[in-house]
Formats: C-alpha cells, structure tokens, sequence
C-alpha cells in the first residue's frame, strides 16, 4: 500500500511577541519621532490667515494679477522682442564671472531635471502628510502639477521664441516657447506655497521654520533673475510668470481656507494606522 501524504505542517503565525530587541527599538525610534513631529506641527500652529476676513480683498489683488497677465501675454504675443528686454538681458549679463555663472546654473538646475524636481514635491507632500497636514500636502501636490499643465497650455498660445544668440548671450539652448518662465511658474509653485505654509501655519523661531522660509524664500527670489541672466527667458517672460503663479498660489490659498475651515481632511485625533504597524508593536505590547 503506497504511503499516504502527511499533512503539510503550517508555519506558525507572526506574533508581535516574536519581534527581535532590534525591530521593537526601531519601532519605538520611529514612532517617538514622527509623534514629537506632529506635536511641535501642532503648537505652532496659528490660526491668524484662517480667522482674518480678508480673503476677499486679497482675492481682488490676485483678479488684477489674472488681468495684468492676460495683458501682458497679449502684448508679447504680438511683439516677441522688445527693446527693453534686451537692455535688462545685456545689464544682468555685463559683469559676468564664474561664481555668478555658477550660481545662476545651479540654482536652475532643478528645473531642468524632472525627476529631481517631482522628487522634491513628492517628499514634501510626504513629510506634511506624515505630521498630519494631509490637506497641506494635497495642496502642494495639485498647485504644482495644475501650474505645470497651466504653463504649457500658455505657451502654446502665446507662440513667443527664446532669446536669439544674436542678441544677447544664451549659456544653454532650450527648446520651447518663452512666455511665460517654466522655471519660474514651478519654482514659485513649489517654494512659494512651502513659504506660505510655513508662514500661516507655524509661529515662533524654530529652527526647521527659519530654514523652511530661508530657502523658500531664496529659490522664489533668485530663480527669476538667473532665467534672465542666462539667456533662457527674456524679463517679460519671468515678469509674467510672477503673476500668473502668485494669482494661482493665492486662489489655491483661498480654497485651501475654506476647506480647512469646513473640517475637510483636519488632522486626526487618534493616529490608530500607526500602532496598526509592525513597528511598534513592541509598544503596544509594554
């Protein structure tokens, strides 16, 4: 008689009491860290922008930001080179030296590199969802990828060319239209809603909130400058880029008010999806 099969003998089931010193250690590491996160996210917290009522009045200005760039993309859409373009393109570009050109290239340098750019975006959305800002990350992600879709539907209407080597001097050829500044829409796109957030959100002289504003603040600033002084986009251009993100910033802010004010996505009470993980099960268990 041929031998029966035993039965297949089941692994025994994972228990949270079989977790190693190691993995409870980092278990308690991890969740000690994001906690204190979302504490000092929470006493820092201000709710000056969301008790003022002048959302309104602010959002006329971004109105007359919307009018002035419509004007200004009709202009150039009729006249792709102006004099005075090129006047500010040859002031920036008289006294060159290598520090300058060095600075100017780097700070660009995101821009022209996709990845690192939706790298960037995806981990700040991360790092605010992880300390309970989820409608702040959502934010994030929606302002810079409606920008991006905004910004090349733009020029393809407007139809303006790049700066022309005969005119002034071009470090590196781009391909595309001009009008408005990629570079600058997404920089300020990015950075300038990371530096609203850190100023209406947090108060206080925290380290992590300087550096927030500091660096925000540099990349809006310097990246419309360096598209001008290499060559890349003429000053309307960056002009127009200006106003057409700092308008779309500001009605993403409004919306972004009244959703926050309704409750949608506010931060939880009780985060139960991290003690639902394996790493700290060690806690759960002392």
């Amino acid at each position: 008689m041929p031998d029966t099969p035993r039965e297949m003998e089941q692994p025994a089931a994972h228990t949270p009491d079989d977790d190693t010193p190691v993995e409870k250690s980092v278990g308690e590491g991890a969740q000690q860290v994001v906690q204190e996160a979302r504490k000092e996210v929470a006493t820092t917290r201000t709710p000056w922008l969301q008790t003022s009522k002048r959302g309104y009045f602010l959002l006329g200005i971004y109105a007359l930001l919307l009018v002035l760039f419509a004007l200004l993309a009709t202009f150039v859409h009729f006249h792709p080179v102006l004099g005075v373009d090129v006047t500010i393109t040859r002031e920036f570009q008289e006294n060159q030296n290598p520090w300058l050109s060095g600075l100017m290239t780097a700070v660009s340098y995101i821009g022209y590199q996709l990845w690192l750019s939706i790298g960037l975006v995806v981990l700040a959305a991360l790092i605010f969802w992880v300390v309970d800002l989820r409608l702040e990350a959502i934010t994030i992600a929606i302002v810079y990828s409606f920008s991006g879709i905004l910004d090349a539907v733009i020029k393809i209407f407007v139809g303006r060319p790049r700066p022309n080597a005969s005119l002034v001097e071009v470090f590196r050829t781009v391909s595309g239209q001009s009008f408005p500044s990629g570079h600058v829409m997404s920089y300020v796109a990015f950075w300038g809603v990371l530096f609203t957030f850190g100023v209406i959100l947090f108060n206080g002289l925290r380290w992590w909130r300087i550096a927030l504003l500091v660096v925000s603040a540099f990349f809006v600033v310097i990246i419309g400058p360096s598209r001008i002084y290499l060559g890349a986009h003429w000053a309307t251009d960056v002009l127009g880029a200006y106003l057409i993100e700092v308008a779309l910033i500001g009605i993403a802010l409004f919306i972004y008010l009244q959703l926050s004010k309704n409750g949608v996505l506010s931060p939880h009470r009780e985060h139960t999806w991290l003690s639902s993980r394996k790493f700290v099960r060690g806690v759960k268990n002392n």
